[in-house]
This record gives C-alpha cells, sequence and structure tokens, in this order.
C-alpha cells in the first residue's frame, strides 16, 4: 500500500509539471468522456510481460473483471500475456498494472463509481473506493489502448472520474417479443463497456408473461406461448449483472397492459373472459379489477415470490396507458367507487396503486412506475418515471419526489444519436434549484420489442444507447456532436468484441434479402436509407403482430445512416470550396449511386423482398444524376440548367417513404442543386 502511495504521489507531481495541452477528448476515442482527464507526456508500451495485481479487499467480482480485461487485451493485440485467472493468489512481484480498492460495492442505488487512473511510462495505477468504480476504471483503460507502428500502448495520463447520475439505464422489452438469455448478457456486456449501471427488465405486457411463477404457474403456463425465463435463468442473469456492477429492475406492468395475465387467472380480469394472449401492438382494454379484493391477495402472493427472486430496492409496476374501458363497463366496479367517493378512474388507479404499494412496502421493496401513476401522498423514497417529458419530471422533483427520464431517449423510435445525445435530464436552462436537482437520477433507453427480434435487437440498441450513456455519465458541458459521432463509431466497433450483433448482422439479413446473391448493390442502396421514425411504421398499410415477419428492407436498415451524415459533410465542404481535398470522394459517391440501380435490379429480378424498394432506388439514380450535374456546375462556376419544375418533382417524389424507409440522401443533394441553381 505504501508503495501505491509513493506511485500516485509521483504521478500526481508529474501530472502538475508537464500537461500537453492538446484536448483529449479531441485526440482519444473514451465514450463516456470522464470528469477530468489530463494527458501527459510519454506512452506506456504493451508487450508480453505485462501483468497486474489487485490489492485490498478484491472479491470475485473484481477478479472475473480483471481476468476479463486481460482477455480483451490479448484478443486485440495478439500478445500472449503470462496470466490466466486473476484470483487472490495472485500476486507477480513486479505488476505493471496495479488495482486498489477500499471496500466491495453494493449493487444499489447512489453506490460510488469513482475510480481515479494513471498511466506512467512504466507503471499503471488503478484506484478506486469500491470494486464497481474499479470496474468503471477498467473499461476506461481499455479504451484508452492506442496503437502505432511500434506496437500497442496507453498514453501517459492522470484520470479521475465519477458518474453525473447514479441511475443510467436501459429498458430491455422481453415481452412483445422474447429475448433469449445470450441476448440479455451480451447487452449486459454493452452496458457496462459504456458504464450503464441499470437494467430495467419488461418481463409481462399484453403479448406475454415471461418469468417462471412457483405461486401462480398458470402465468407461465399459459401467458408465455412457452417463452419464459426459468427462475435458474433469472439468477443467472441477476449474477451475471451483478459481476459487472448492474442492478436489475424488474417491470410487471399492473393494472393495465395485462392480458397474458388474465389468460391464465381471468378471475382477475374486470370483464368476463376467456382472454387469449394479445398478438397486435398498441394500448388494449384487458385491465385488472381493482375492487376485486381477490385482485390484491393475488399480487401480494406473486410480489411475495418476485422479491425474493430479485434483490433490487426497487421493483417496476408499470402503470402506464389503462384506458379504463373495462372499466367503465362494470357495474360492480362504478358500485365499488360510489361506495368509497372515488371520483374518476384515475383516481381509481391511485387506489389501486397504494394497495401495491402497501404490499411492496411489506417485502421492502420501492416502488416505481410510469409517470401517470404519480399522486401526492406517495412516499418520496417513491421513483416517478417518466416518458412523458421533462415537465411532469420537473413538477414531481419540486414536489419532493425522485424521477428519471425516458422521454427523448426511446430508441425503437429510431431517431438519430444526436437527438438522444442533446437531451439532458437536467438540461442548462432547467427551473429546479440545487436541490431539486439532486432528486433528477439520472435517465433510461429504451428498447421496446415490438419491431424487433432477437436478430435486429442489438442494431436498435447500440451505438446509439453509448451516446446515452454518455449523457447520462458526463458532464454536462460534454455536448459536441461532431465528435460525440466520431467516439461513436470507434466505440460501435469495440463492442463487436462482446458478442453484440449491430455491425454482423447487417450483412447475414443482406444476404438473406438477395437470395444469396452479391450482395454489394443492395447495401449500396440500404446504406443511405433509415426506417421510418416514431410511430410511423405501424400507420404505412402493414399491420404488425407478434408473428410477422422482421426480415425486410426496413429491419435490416440502420437506424441512422452515417453514410448519408458524412455525405451532408462533404455537401458542405464542396460548397464552401468545390476544390477541397474531399471533393473527389463526393463525385465518387455520386457516380457510385448513379450506376448502382441497374445493377441491384438485377438482383430485384431473383428475390422478390425486396421489390418495395425499387422505384426508390431509381429515384436514388436521379437525384445522383442530378447531383452531379449540380457539383460540375458549382465547379465551373456555371449555372445548373435544368428545369427547376422537374428537379421539385424528383425532391418530392424521392423523400416520399417505400417499403416503410425513408431515403436519407435527399436533403443534401437538394442543399447542392440549389446552390448550383443559384449561380
Amino acid at each position: 500500500m505504501q508503495k501505491c502511495r509513493k506511485i500516485n504521489l509521483y504521478l500526481t507531481i508529474l501530472c502538475s509539471v508537464n500537461f500537453l495541452f492538446a484536448s483529449p477528448q479531441k485526440t482519444l476515442n473514451l465514450m463516456p468522456v470522464p470528469q477530468e482527464i489530463h494527458l501527459l507526456e510519454g506512452r506506456f508500451r504493451l508487450d508480453e510481460t505485462f501483468t497486474l495485481k489487485v490489492t485490498g479487499p478484491a472479491g470475485r467480482r473484481l477478479y472475473k473483471a480483471a481476468t476479463r480485461a486481460l482477455r480483451r487485451l490479448a484478443g486485440r493485440t495478439g500478445l500472449f500475456l503470462p496470466q490466466d485467472f486473476i484470483t487472490a493468489a495472485t500476486q507477480p512481484e513486479n505488476p505493471q498494472l496495479i488495482i486498489t480498492v477500499t471496500r466491495p460495492g453494493k449493487i444499489e442505488l447512489f453506490e460510488d463509481e469513482s475510480y481515479a487512473l494513471a498511466v506512467s511510462d512504466t507503471l499503471i495505477s488503478l484506484s478506486a473506493p469500491t470494486d464497481i468504480g474499479a470496474l468503471r476504471g477498467l473499461e476506461t483503460l481499455l479504451q484508452l489502448l492506442s496503437v502505432d507502428k511500434e506496437g500497442y500502448y496507453f498514453p501517459n495520463c492522470i484520470i479521475n472520474d465519477r458518474p453525473r447520475f447514479p441511475w443510467r439505464g436501459l429498458l430491455i422489452d422481453v415481452s412483445r417479443h422474447f429475448m433469449s438469455v445470450e441476448v440479455i448478457k451480451r447487452n449486459l456486456d454493452g452496458m457496462a463497456a459504456v458504464k450503464m449501471n441499470v437494467l430495467h427488465w419488461h418481463l409481462a405486457d399484453d403479448q406475454g408473461f415471461r418469468v417462471e411463477c412457483h405461486t401462480w404457474p398458470k402465468l407461465h403456463e399459459l401467458g408465455s406461448d412457452g417463452f419464459y425465463y426459468t427462475q435458474c435463468q433469472i439468477k443467472e442473469i441477476l449474477d451475471y449483472a451483478a459481476e459487472r456492477g448492474i442492478r436489475v429492475v424488474p417491470e410487471f406492468d399492473v393494472p393495465a397492459h395485462a392480458t397474458s395475465w388474465l389468460v391464465a387467472y381471468p378471475e382477475l380480469a374486470s370483464a368476463p373472459g376467456p382472454y387469449t394472449i394479445e398478438r397486435g401492438w398498441g394500448i388494449k382494454d384487458p385491465t385488472m379489477n381493482p375492487a376485486n379484493e381477490f385482485t390484491y391477495e393475488f399480487l401480494d402472493k406473486f410480489f411475495a415470490e418476485m422479491a425474493a427472486l430479485f434483490p433490487d430496492d426497487y421493483m417496476h409496476i408499470g402503470g402506464d396507458e389503462n384506458n379504463g374501458k373495462h372499466w367503465d363497463a362494470n357495474p360492480e366496479i362504478q358500485q365499488f367507487m360510489r361506495n368509497n367517493n372515488i371520483p374518476d378512474n384515475h383516481m381509481l388507479q391511485a387506489h389501486f396503486n397504494k394497495r401495491i404499494l402497501k404490499i411492496l412496502t411489506k417485502y421492502n421493496k420501492k416502488m416505481i412506475g410510469w409517470d401517470e401513476i404519480f399522486q401526492p401522498g406517495l412516499p418520496t423514497d417513491f421513483v416517478i418515471h417518466s416518458w412523458r417529458g421533462r415537465q411532469s419530471l420537473n413538477e414531481s422533483a419540486q414536489k419532493g419526489y425522485m424521477g428519471i427520464l425516458s422521454n427523448g431517449y426511446y430508441i425503437d423510435l429510431i431517431q438519430p444519436a444526436e437527438y438522444h445525445y442533446l437531451n439532458d435530464p437536467i438540461p442548462a436552462d432547467t427551473p429546479l434549484s440545487p436541490d431539486e436537482q439532486k432528486r433528477i437520477l439520472g435517465g433510461e433507453a429504451t428498447s421496446w420489442s415490438e419491431l424487433v427480434t432477437h436478430e435486429t435487437v442489438d442494431s436498435r440498441i447500440w451505438p446509439r444507447t453509448a451516446a446515452i450513456a454518455e449523457r447520462l455519465w458526463s458532464s454536462g458541458s460534454v455536448n459536441d456532436v461532431r465528435d460525440m459521432y466520431r467516439r461513436l463509431e470507434y466505440t460501435s466497433f469495440r463492442l463487436e468484441e462482446l458478442g453484440l450483433l449491430h455491425i454482423k448482422n447487417y450483412d447475414m439479413m443482406l444476404r438473406r434479402l438477395t437470395n444469396n446473391h452479391d450482395i454489394s448493390p443492395l447495401k449500396t442502396f440500404v446504406n443511405v436509407v433509415e426506417p421510418v421514425k416514431i410511430y410511423t411504421r405501424h400507420r404505412q398499410g402493414k399491420t404488425y403482430t407478434s408473428y410477422s415477419p422482421y426480415t425486410r428492407v426496413v429491419d435490416a436498415a440502420r437506424p441512422e445512416s452515417m453514410t448519408a451524415r458524412h455525405f451532408a459533410d462533404l455537401v458542405d465542404a464542396y460548397l464552401n470550396d468545390p476544390k477541397n481535398p474531399d471533393a473527389a470522394e463526393l463525385i465518387l459517391q455520386l457516380s457510385i449511386w448513379q450506376k448502382n440501380h441497374q445493377q441491384l435490379l438485377e438482383i430485384i429480378n431473383v428475390s422478390p423482398i425486396i421489390q418495395e424498394i425499387e422505384t426508390m432506388s431509381a429515384d436514388l439514380q436521379e437525384l445522383a444524376e442530378l447531383g452531379l450535374d449540380a457539383a460540375r456546375a458549382l465547379a465551373k462556376n456555371r449555372p445548373l440548367k435544368k428545369r427547376q419544375l422537374a428537379a421539385e418533382q424528383l425532391f418530392e417524389r424521392a423523400k416520399q417513404p417505400r417499403g416503410q424507409v425513408e431515403l436519407m440522401v435527399v436533403a443534401p443533394i437538394r442543399k447542392l442543386v440549389e446552390a448550383a441553381s443559384k449561380q
């Protein structure tokens, strides 16, 4: 320990006299950006003598994390590192990495996740109050790995880091489409890599009840189509998450979104059964009966079992989107409301929520629910989960309640990373006082699964969720969108080593779409389209259900076209200077699109599944031709000799969705043409 103190003092002194003045954020690939980072001169060279040592009261979690970090380093570098499994007995004499912790961390809200990392020419020191903080520091160290012609190295630096918010979550919906244990595990690894710490597990909804329940076994037997997690699998995932410093908060949505419950136990319902598992999407009528005492007896026994299974302090009860139709039509419920002076359905649900709160409190659980369920009088350790917007989040904070934000982080709505990145739970213009701001715990990205399967879920979560992770960890002043995208591309690539399939499955899906023909023409096209946004896909002529095909172009297409984004940057540079160094790339890209349609037609003729995008591919060809004419006109400083009406008609036609995808290069090509037309 004395040696570590001397090393840290040496590095602190070194730091104070030998800073480099390049911005670390602009030169490194860290995501999230640490709270404090100072680059120093020099590099720690990684070679096959590299060993590490863990000191302090570390437990199995840190030893396993250190082992995983070594394997990832070896996998990236090809170096035959001498250590195998790190244990308490692993005590190399001259370790190059020393990890020091003060105590084991607890998997709970507000646990200390801070760490300090110092890299010098000959030694790396990672210290943290808890082993969970050390886990976060190991991820930063892995992100620091760099390469030059001499080999692999870590840049010398001093980092002091801590999260801005204590609740940095990802919701994964496994009810609408079931996700295997393997899917959950690889996404937990992705979460850990970007320092997220809460898996919000949406386990029950109209389309399926996904947990084995011993108390009420018909829930999983009749309400799941056979797709559910055994309690052994639940414990396996809980352990897997805990080893990565991640809490698991289960959600059992009540009293609405309850069809799968009522399939098994129709006596809970507000309207007569029988019920069948819901195959479609949207807000449904089936709702639990809040006037029936059996409902609370049932839920008491249910939550007793779930409270024993899930160790987290919090349990999510959902509570959203109750349309009240079955309540309105039930005479007994209406009489119950009159007898108890309950004026409306909102207050009836408040009555229900208070009964559930009493049950959860009995089992030492704190309640969290969507913001519809907020009512004055709830205990202040209740957490409001806001999907409706920052206003409701602020109002609850002003009334003394804790809250987390998901509005603006709905990744299933296919919005760009920039949109999520600039959505701050506590923006600079917040109306909240400093004390009220402390009640904003953070936020959660939400991966609702109506339109995703095990093949596509990773591509809908990553890499955009890494931008959300940064927003919830890093300082609010870290908001350079261009640099975020630079680092996001690198982060996306690195997430692959964890088994995530957001990149790998793209080509696989294109091969299936082409019937195993050359995917190049289709890939060129799909690279510049995106799925339609928000809830548009549900309204464009297709009636989606749980058994619909999710294998079309719209499913293969990425949520954000980085090709289109890069092309827009090329257009801006070209308009500034047609002779800039990247001008040739712009011309080449337009030429590729101009020729692509004829090549794609050959594939369409043998693969009818992609016929729906044929006219959009033809539009891309015309746009490329027009863009080339505009670029040449700008280069020669001559006006574009094209009929404006025909160009306008092309732009309007090209921006119309087909096959539920949108062509994302219409706007930059239009910008190019308009500039050329004004010369």
